[in-house]
């Protein structure tokens, strides 16, 4: 794995921390694109690939989910999981001042905040699961049992059922 100091992001400098292994890919884009484009440019498994979200409840509380990349998150399902009557996905505009990362570089690990993390049950069965390393352009590979140790996530079913 690259030692260069270039490349670290905020996520990565704490998986190191906490001596969590990952591996690291790369790849070109200037802006946003979609999962399901990260998937084809770096040949990854679809399977394996998460997205995360983030969304608000009534009483302004956030909460981060992290799903595979294909699926949609179950408000309903999730406002269950975290005790809260109903929640709504935040807007795009405030990602970067709620997370501290932008859109499409959003990942569960270091945020601004630690807020109450859910990763989606599928992703307990897998080896390893692939999510944003913490900008654009950048993807982070780990145990699923990593990313939840390091984002102080729980594993509950949040997607819609389809």
């Amino acid at each position: 794995m690259a030692k260069n100091k270039e490349i670290k992001t905020n996520a990565m400098r704490i998986l190191d921390r906490m001596k969590i292994s990952y591996a690291h890919y790369t790849y070109e884009c200037e802006e946003f694109i979609d999962g399901m484009q990260i998937v084809e440019k770096l040949k990854l498994d679809p399977t394996k690939v998460y997205k995360t979200l983030v969304t608000q409840s009534a009483s302004k509380e956030y909460f981060v989910f992290v799903i595979p990349v294909a699926e949609e998150l179950d408000l309903k399902k999730a406002a269950r999981v975290v005790n809260q009557k109903s929640l709504a996905m935040i807007h795009v505009k405030d990602i970067n001042q709620i997370t501290g990362y932008v859109r499409g570089g959003c990942t569960a690990v270091g945020m601004k905040k630690q807020y109450v993390t859910v990763i989606d049950e599928t992703a307990e069965a897998l080896d390893t699961m692939v999510v944003s390393g913490g900008r654009i352009g950048s993807q982070i590979e780990l145990r699923p049992q990593d990313l939840a140790k390091a984002s102080n996530a729980q594993f509950a079913p949040v997607t819609v059922e389809g």
